[in-house]
């Protein structure tokens, strides 16, 4: 393919930058052959001009399509090179947050240096048993690679973890090992697993350390070989180590730290155990203060510490032990603080009683003179003679160093065997797998010996990943039988023989070591002279005539030689050694006396900085120390890398490289510099440069032809794929050398599946362009037609509206003439009606003229005779006057004359009584009562005035009358004479009353002021009340208000608090429910386990024939409720016992028996528990109903009392408004003819109505109040308070005078009403409690008569009771009948009603009765059993204690007088055996049982046990029930991975179940039943406890069930739910690199959404064909869709290539078959359905728009199954299948994250597949009866027979 094809306008290429290492920029035009440049434009808008090496002209780099970046392997990528390998890490490790990428078969893992949710147990299950290319890369994916390759191939595998300092290799190899512990389980009880992750934390303790790149830097390489048996389980491990940094014991650098366990001892030196040891804080000592960094953020030593030990402890490291590594470890520090000062230039000293050294030779057990001695001189031998030397300061210094170094190098060793003493077993090795954790290529500004063994280490495993990836693309290519041509990759094998052959930089080093005056100069020299112009990978530098340089594979380095030959060396002083030796310290001497035995199987060599010695594994073929310690550093390390390289190719290997993404260790930052540097030293860009050479894509042409189905034609489509495939890649592809086709795979070279992705990409947008193009010229044309549509519709409607115009003005024409003419004619008939009027006007006017004229005349003369008559009456009048007048006087007169006669009497007698008064003082009572005498006629004056009122209304009577007798008296004028004097005084009296008149009146008008007064005050107290009831309205209505809402408060706060009480009670018991079947799933498997030991002893101990003891009581292993039996005792423990026994280990029996023992102890207390949750649950429902009704009641109550009270208050308030009324109408009573008195009555009314008004208002607030307080008190046992301050209001205003005096009375009346109320209640309840009483004694003597009647029928035959019984009450009955009849005849017809109902509930109570003696007979069986288990506690061993003794206690046997057929089946007891054989054992689901009625066995068996308890035999009951149990669960353990079996089984054990509850006699169970069934209950034995022991059972067969089930399932899930595609043609295929390799595939079919359906369809034919319960059908269902849903959501979260929009498709598509399988079979109301929204809204997920705020609000509203982890994840995971679409923003991510803060839910990210909800059995009530059962012949049951 010519380059002007791939350099186009907008082709993106990379090209190099000093900042970002690589820069991504697009082609501006063309780039045509010749050219010099490129005009680029980079992504920041800038244009540039990138020049062309003229020489080379090579191009830049073509960047890969958008849709293969962040792929999970890079040999993916079409274009293989460093910027593309570059930006596919960057863009997962950034944008999606994924650490592992897949390099063909290296696993890059970048640190994120932050704690990632992705190693739990759920991730190691979803990554157990898959392909390494199925799920998204992890360091799990490798290991689980390496354990099936083990397997598979039956070879040796290894885990090789290299990378620099910081780069996560000891957490990759600590997650590899965490994953082998975990999948493969141990052989044995000793837990090996445990024990290899225990050494994890001591070995860091010991060999980790604080470094400038790392905090837990690992200091020392290993490789631990974990050894496996036979099955592939983890029996043991072994550890070698390499290149401990010694030196870090005695120096460290600034912000750098010793190993963790100096640390962690001076953290717990307060410890009491610890006193001894003198340790102060880490700042004190010399050894862990020089980095001045002694703390880690986050890490506190003093729990390390704890850690570490605890790990000693599990390894079998006593406490001994430990405490002597810590003293030997303290005796280090002490060492470390002793100050040597200088005696003279060439000596020094140690001041004498130095507590450091007292201290550290207290600890090591040795003389402080001897070491004192020793650390400042050396001795120093000759041929003849022995001298010591002294040693200077700096020497001496180095020295104790040296020391130092050395014994914490000894003790490295010493932990590191008896870790491994710790880890070995005896049983046999049948593979391993090796996890080395080492170095990886260091280059530092100065490098020194320490670099330069790990770099030729790294050059070794350089080689030997070379060699394996060459090795791989070989076999890959001849596999596929494509012809091989050698590719040239990078050997580095001159390098390798540069430092290891002979003259090489190793051999010169160890001969300058032997030279008597060797140096590091004469040693460059011999470098320089040997290999400076022989080897160009060796150069010297141009500066430096002391260091040289070494081409190595990943970069050059310049060691520098100072210090190479003194740790080559490696030199003790060999005195102080020997002192050492000496010691009394045991663990010491364990160090030192044996150097075979002291050295363990590890190399140990030292850091960095030129500061360190080397420590490495000897030689074991050499037998002597001496020997030992000629061999040089260099050499010894040689030795242990060849043997490391044997072991590694002797396995096969897998390779992870852990890559450090930064150096400041910021979480997810990249630096691109540091991270290109990392993968060119570790080998990855080799990997992919020799992958490039060759053809790195690869396609299957299944994968080809649905990738690029659409750049062929319809013609080109043939029936083979391959034939297809071919001739469209000769079309595309002009260049055959471009690809090769294999067997399965089709290769390509490099870019040319870019090539044919863009034609793909071009293809598809021509496409769409066409498709845009239709769609375009389809809307155009539709709204063309739409808009010629709404012209005809625009001008028919304008024609209308011009039609209807002209018809309407047409309409207004006509209308306007119409009206024309009626007009005229109106304005004619106006005219003449006028005229009309007119003249009618004139003769009225005439006319009234004339009538007038004639009236006024007649008036006149009318009036003429009036004046007439009134003038003679007035002068009549003036006579009579005159008359009246004159005969007044004289009365008068007359009348004056008598009253002054009276007057004179009168003061004779008060001068009388002025006299008798001085004589005698005594009369002034008198006086008093002559007083009061006057002041009654004072009122008597005024009554007489009051008369004489009356006497003016009847002076006109008087006038009349007076006239009357002046007619008679004219004549006399004597008289009149006379009587004129009268007259006068007449006058004057008059005169008088007239004065009394005018008081009168002043009176009457001071009473009409005051009444204005009154008036006045009234109205403004009638304001007054109307305000306060404007306000008592306020009040009311607030007071409405705030009722209202507290009655919803509460109303709402009591449903929630109900609803939040009764979802945690029923969560609580669905969490014990699941707790007590997780156990009793361990108890099965604990049997099983016990069960497999048994029988595993059994075959290998010796069986000795005629030995044989019998077991008389049950196996330890059986469950509480498992009972012996004589067919337990033959069958099993008469043949098995003793050999079992005499087998078996004794300690792992006895630790069996007690884990057994306490799982049954933990079940038993679980269930006790379930049963109190369940009564808790119920009482507290039944408390709530009581106290709500107890709430309601006081309410009820105190409301009646509030009204009693108001009523009387209303009552008296009633009595003075009366009064008051009648006091106001007594007092106006007197002026009542006055002006004003209707005034006084509007007053009164309107005070009456002011009055009544409020009373209302006052009786609604109270009736008010009275609520709000019974409302409080109702609430105050669900603890709600209510605010106070409405209350105080309320209390304030009681406190007037009048509403307290009120309050007062109202409250003794309502005291009375109470008193009134509880004595009618005491007298009623008396009356009651006497009727009860006599009723009582009525019951009492008919309850005797009943007994003795009942004793007598006892004793009568059975046959004959009941009859008798009947008799009797016929008789009694009667009796009452005739007696009744005679008394009142006419009551006949009821009686004999009353009768019939008495003989009902005779009937009714002899049925109870019946019951009754049923129960009684229970549990006096119950009774007679304890009794029995006693008197065999008394015995010795005659009997089993689940036996009963039978002399205590005879039970009688009362025959029954049978039937045709009872429902029950006889059968031996030494049949028993045969029919568990052949009911059980022997029966097959798929042969017999298949044309049975469902549950046949439950029948036959609970038939059976029905003629046991009918003959009270309790050891059959008990025999057949152990025996059924014990048989169903041999079958369960022999054919349990078969599903009709399991299934069968569970069918029938449930209808066993519900039987014995059916016919159990309970009233709860048969409510269904019918009579005849009701007959066939048990009626001697209550099967309780075995209904419980069966249940249990059922819930073992139905876990067993579902693993069964999972088990078959398990495979389809995955291929059918998610890699299957139901609708063709919706996604595509993306290239896959080499994540499918051909040893991970294993042969297996393909299943679809239809194999899971079918094998769905399988489950519930063949449950509802062995008549499994609807509900237990439901619960598996779901429990089924749980399953899937969990497995194919957890794979959508660990597969990137998943992760799309058409995949998202496909699994709704999928769902809703699921769906609409739940439809058909009637099971949507299971909630199965539920089970699958997390995976639907995941589904959803993929789908919806994921760009605006908008979009991330609703994924958030419908994402509620799915946790926030898991919605982040599907997220980053989300990857496009094409172009078109577009990838999920960093920044809508993060939206996400923010807005989803707040949930609270579990941060796991997979859900649990091992998950089982808590299953129960609802009882289901058989309508099959009994007696109508037949048993088929083929069942082989002949022996059994009906009864």
């Amino acid at each position: 393919m010519a380059a002007s094809e791939l350099y186009t306008k907008c082709a993106r290429v990379w090209i190099p930058d000093a900042e970002d290492v690589w820069k991504s920029a697009e082609l501006i035009k063309d780039y045509k052959n010749g050219d010099a440049s490129l005009q680029l434009t980079l992504e920041d808008g800038t244009n540039i001009e990138h020049k062309l090496d003229p020489k080379t002209k090579n191009l830049p780099h073509l960047r890969n399509p958008d849709i293969l970046v962040g792929e999970n392997d890079l040999t993916a990528l079409s274009y293989l090179h460093e910027p593309a390998v570059l930006h596919n890490l960057k863009v997962r490790f950034i944008d999606s947050k994924l650490i592992y990428t897949y390099c063909g078969i290296v696993l890059v893992a970048i640190n994120p240096y932050e704690t990632l949710p992705i190693y739990g147990t759920d991730i190691i299950n979803a990554y157990s048993g898959q392909n390494m290319g199925d799920m998204d890369p992890h360091i799990f994916a490798v290991a689980e690679e390496a354990y099936k390759q083990m397997a598979r191939d039956e070879r040796n595998q290894s885990i090789i973890v290299s990378g620099e300092s910081g780069a996560g290799k000891t957490v990759s190899a600590k997650y590899a090992m965490r994953y082998f512990a975990t999948v493969s389980g141990s052989a044995s009880e000793a837990n090996v697993e445990e024990k290899v992750l225990a050494s994890n934390p001591i070995m860091e303790a010991i060999g980790n350390a604080k470094t400038t790149r790392n905090d837990n830097s690992s200091r020392f390489g290993k490789y631990i070989e974990i050894g496996f048996d036979n099955r592939y389980r983890i029996i043991g491990a072994n550890m070698r180590t390499y290149l401990l940094e010694k030196s870090r014991v005695v120096f460290q650098a600034d912000e750098e730290r010793n190993y963790h366990i100096f640390y962690q001892l001076c953290a717990s030196a307060k410890l009491p155990e610890f006193k001894n040891l003198r340790l102060s804080t880490a700042n004190d000592f010399l050894y862990t203060r020089q980095g001045r960094s002694p703390v880690i953020d986050g890490v506190d030593d003093s729990k390390e510490l704890c850690t570490t030990r605890h790990a000693f402890t599990l390894l079998g490291i006593n406490e001994s032990y430990q405490m002597g590594l810590f003293q030997v470890l303290a005796a280090i520090l002490h060492l470390g603080n002793v100050e040597i000062k200088e005696k003279d230039s060439d000596s020094s000293l140690i001041a004498p009683n130095n507590r450091h050294l007292t201290a550290f030779c207290e600890l090591v057990g040795v003389t402080y003179k001897d070491m004192s001695q020793w650390l400042c001189h050396r001795k120093l031998k000759t041929a003849t003679e022995t001298y010591i030397k002294p040693l200077s300061r700096l020497q001496a210094t180095n020295a104790r160093d040296a020391l130092s170094k050395h014994i914490y190098a000894k003790l490295f060793s010493w932990i590191v065997e008896h870790v491994n003493k710790a880890l070995v077993t005896s049983i046999k090795q049948h593979s391993f797998i090796g996890v080395l954790d080492i170095y990886g290529f260091e280059t530092f500004e100065i490098n020194s010996f320490e670099q330069f063994c790990i770099n030729y280490a790294n050059e070794k495993l350089q080689q030997q990943f070379n060699m394996h990836v060459f090795k791989l693309e070989q076999e890959e290519y001849m596999k596929e039988q494509i012809p091989w041509t050698l590719i040239d990759f990078y050997d580095n094998q001159p390098c390798i023989n540069l430092i290891e052959a002979k003259m090489g930089i190793l051999d010169l080093l160890d001969e300058e070591c032997k030279m008597p005056k060797g140096s590091d100069d004469s040693w460059a020299q011999k470098l320089y002279n040997t290999h400076l112009k022989t080897c160009c990978l060796f150069e010297k530098p141009r500066m430096s005539n002391r260091a040289f340089i070494i081409q190595h594979f990943a970069d050059k380095v310049e060691y520098q030689c100072d210090g190479f030959l003194e740790k080559n060396k490696d030199t003790v002083n060999e005195e102080q050694i020997n002192v050492l030796k000496a010691s009394k310290f045991h663990l010491l001497m364990e160090l030192f006396q044996d150097e075979e035995k002291a050295t363990s199987p590890t190399g140990q060599a030292p850091g960095t900085g030129g500061r360190t010695r080397l420590s490495i594994k000897p030689d074991k073929s050499r037998e002597t120390s001496s020997k030992e310690h000629k061999k040089t550093v260099g050499c010894q390390f040689r030795n242990s890398l060849q043997m490391l390289m044997e072991t590694l190719n002797a396995t096969t290997p897998h390779y992870v490289r852990c890559i450090k993404p930064n150096d400041f260790k910021l979480a997810f930052s990249f630096d691109p510099k540091r991270a290109v540097q990392q993968l060119r030293a570790c080998g990855v860009l080799e990997t992919i440069r020799i992958s490039a050479a060759g053809f790195p894509s690869r396609w299957t042409y299944q994968e080809f032809f649905s990738r690029y189905r659409v750049l062929m034609k319809q013609k080109d489509v043939l029936p083979d794929k391959k034939l297809t495939c071919k001739h469209v890649l000769e079309r595309l592809v002009e260049d055959q050398d471009k690809y090769q086709f294999g067997k399965t795979k089709i290769f390509f070279r490099a870019g040319q599946v870019a090539y044919l992705e863009k034609l793909r990409a071009d293809k598809l947008r021509a496409a769409c362009i066409r498709i845009q193009k239709t769609i375009r010229c389809w809307l155009a044309r539709k709204k063309y037609l739409r808009k010629r549509s709404a012209a005809i519709t625009i001008q028919r409607f304008t024609r209308g509206y011009q039609a209807r115009c002209l018809a309407k003005f047409m309409r207004l024409t006509q209308a306007a003439t119409v009206i024309q003419k009626y007009q005229r004619m109106y304005v004619e008939k106006k005219r003449y009606r006028k005229k009309q009027a007119a003249a009618l006007a004139m003769q009225t006017i005439l006319r009234a003229y004339m009538a007038r004229q004639k009236y006024q005349a007649l008036l006149r003369e009318h009036k003429a005779v009036i004046i007439q008559k009134r003038i003679r009456g007035w002068l009549a009048r003036c006579w009579y006057k005159r008359c009246l007048e004159a005969i007044v006087y004289l009365q008068c007169c007359i009348r004056r004359m008598r009253a002054k006669r009276e007057l004179k009497k009168l003061k004779i007698e008060a001068r009388s009584v002025e006299h008798f008064k001085k004589l005698n003082k005594g009369m002034e009572n008198k006086i008093m009562q002559l007083q009061r005498k006057i002041d009654e006629q004072n009122k008597d004056n005024r009554l007489i005035s009051e008369k004489l009122v009356g006497l003016e209304s009847s002076y006109a009577v008087e006038g009349e009358r007076m006239r009357s007798e002046l007619s008679q008296l004219r004549g006399v004028e004597e008289d009149a004479r006379n009587k004129a004097i009268q007259v006068s005084s007449l006058l004057e009296e008059l005169e008088k009353l007239r004065k009394e008149l005018s008081v009168t009146q002043q009176e009457k008008k001071t009473l009409e002021e005051w009444a204005q007064t009154y008036r006045s005050e009234m109205e403004k107290m009638v304001s007054e009340l109307k305000d306060q009831n404007g306000s008592l309205k306020k009040e009311k209505d607030d007071l409405n208000r705030l009722i209202q809402e507290q009655s919803q408060q509460m109303t709402e706060k009591m449903t929630r608090a109900i609803a939040e009480e009764t979802h945690q009670l029923e969560t609580d018991l669905n969490e014990e429910r699941s707790r007590y079947q997780n156990l009793l799933s361990e108890h099965l498997r604990l049997e099983e386990k016990y069960d497999d030991l048994k029988e595993e002893m059994a075959r290998s101990s010796n069986i000795k024939p005629g030995h044989r003891r019998t077991d008389s009581t049950h196996s330890s292993n059986e469950s509480e409720y498992t009972y012996n039996s004589e067919y337990t005792e033959m069958e099993e423990g008469s043949r098995a016992g003793d050999d079992v026994t005499r087998g078996m280990d004794t300690s792992l029996t006895l630790k069996l028996q007690k884990r057994v023992t306490e799982l049954e102890q933990e079940k038993q207390s679980l269930r006790d528990e379930l049963e109190n949750k369940e009564d808790q649950f119920q009482r507290a429902r039944a408390r709530d109903d009581a106290e709500f009704r107890k709430a309601r009641g006081a309410e009820l109550e105190y409301e009646s009392l509030k009204r009693q009270e108001l009523e009387s208050e209303n009552k008296k308030l009633r009595h003075d408004l009366a009064e008051m009324r009648r006091s106001l109408l007594g007092n106006t009573a007197a002026g009542a003819g006055a002006p004003g008195s209707p005034a006084y009555k509007v007053l009164l009314d309107q005070l009456n109505a002011s009055c009544e008004e409020l009373e209302v208002r006052k009786e609604e607030v109270l009736i008010l109040r009275s609520q709000l307080v019974s409302q409080k008190e109702a609430m105050h046992h669900k603890e709600t308070m209510t605010e106070p301050s409405v209350f105080a209001e309320d209390v304030n205003k009681l406190k007037d005078a009048d509403e307290l005096k009120q309050a007062y009375v109202g409250l003794k009346d309502t005291n009375r009403l109470l008193e009134h109320q509880l004595q009618t209640q005491r007298r009623t309840y008396e009356n009651e409690t006497e009727s009860l009483r006599g009723e009582l004694q009525n019951v009492k003597e008919e309850n005797n008569r009943q007994q003795q009647l009942l004793a007598q029928n006892l004793q009568l035959p059975p046959e004959a009771r009941i009859e008798a019984s009947l008799q009797h009450e016929i008789t009694r009955l009667t009796n009452e009948n005739l007696e009744f009849m005679a008394n009142d005849p006419a009551a006949s017809q009821e009686a004999r009603v009353i009768i019939l109902r008495r003989m009902v509930d005779l009937m009714e109570q002899l049925e109870k009765q019946d019951r009754t003696i049923r129960k009684l007979k229970k549990q006096l069986k119950v009774y007679s059993k304890r009794i029995g288990e006693m008197g065999a506690g008394q015995t010795e061993g005659q009997t089993s204690p689940g036996q009963m003794v039978e002399e205590p206690i005879h039970p009688v046997n009362i025959p029954r007088r049978e039937k045709d057929f009872q429902g029950m089946l006889e059968y031996k007891r030494e049949d028993e055996m045969k029919l568990v054989k052949n009911l059980i054992l022997e029966l097959k689901p798929r042969g017999v049982a298949v044309n049975l009625i469902p549950g046949l066995p439950a029948y036959i068996l609970f038939m059976c046990l029905r003629h046991a308890d009918y003959l009270n035999d309790d050891q059959k009951v008990r025999t057949l029930l152990t025996s059924t149990i014990n048989s169903i669960k041999k079958i369960l353990k022999k054919r349990g991975d078969d599903f009709e079996t399991v299934s069968f089984w569970l069918a029938n054990t449930c209808r066993f179940l519900h039987c014995l509850k059916q016919y159990s006699g309970d009233e709860a169970f048969m409510k269904h039943n019918t009579q005849r069934q009701n007959e066939h209950c048990l009626s001697n034995f209550d099967l309780a406890e075995y209904r419980q022991v069966i249940s249990d059972l059922a819930i073992q067969i139905y876990q067993q069930l579902i693993k069964c089930m999972e088990n078959i399932l398990q495979p389809m899930i995955v291929s059918g739910m998610l890699e299957h595609e139901t609708i063709q043609g919706v996604s595509g295929v993306k290239p896959t690199g080499l994540r499918k390799r051909t040893s991970s595939i294993a042969d297996e079919g393909t299943y679809t959404l239809d194999s899971i359906l079918r094998q769905l369809n399988a489950f519930h034919s063949i449950m509802c064909q062995h008549g499994t319960d609807p509900e237990l059908i439901k619960q598996v269902v779901k429990q089924l869709f749980y399953i899937i849903g969990a497995v194919t959501l957890n794979n959508l979260l660990l597969r990137k290539d998943m992760c799309s929009w058409s995949k998202g498709m496909q699994i709704r598509y999928n769902v809703s078959q699921l769906e609409e399988w739940l439809r058909d079979k009637g099971l949507m109301t299971c909630g199965a359905k539920e089970t699958l929204e997390p995976l639907i809204q995941a589904a959803q997920l993929l789908q919806v728009k994921k760009k605006t705020d908008e979009d991330a609000e609703a994924i958030c509203s419908m994402c509620q199954a799915l946790t926030t982890a898991q919605i982040v994840k599907v997220l980053n995971l989300y990857t496009p299948v094409n172009e078109f679409e577009e990838r999920v923003s960093v920044a809508f991510i993060r939206t996400i994250q923010t807005r989803l803060r707040d949930r609270c839910e579990s941060p796991q990210l997979l859900m649990d597949t091992k998950m089982i909800y808590p299953v129960t059995f609802p009882f289901s009530p058989s309508c099959v009866a009994l007696e109508t059962i037949q048993i088929p012949g083929s069942l082989n049951l002949a022996f059994l027979t009906r009864v």
